[in-house]
């Protein structure tokens, strides 16, 4: 009987069995992830404010709304 090789489906685990907190990734592979945000009624990227919205944007603060009894 001949041996194959696994295939990529059979070798890559499911994401469901990935513990995330086990996960390690050096930089090479790693992929930049660009914030955008809503400004005055439209969506722009995070990295186009000049330094003081770039202030502000990182000073927000976020809340959670608790479900009514």
């Amino acid at each position: 009987m001949q041996r194959r090789e696994p295939t990529m489906t059979e070798t890559t685990p499911k994401p469901s069995m990935i513990n995330p907190s086990t996960v390690e990734l050096d930089d090479s592979q790693r992929t930049p992830c660009e914030v955008w945000t809503r400004v005055m009624g439209y969506h722009r990227p995070a990295s186009s404010f000049n330094k003081g919205k770039q202030s502000e944007f990182v000073e927000r603060v976020y809340f959670e709304e608790t479900p009514a009894s």
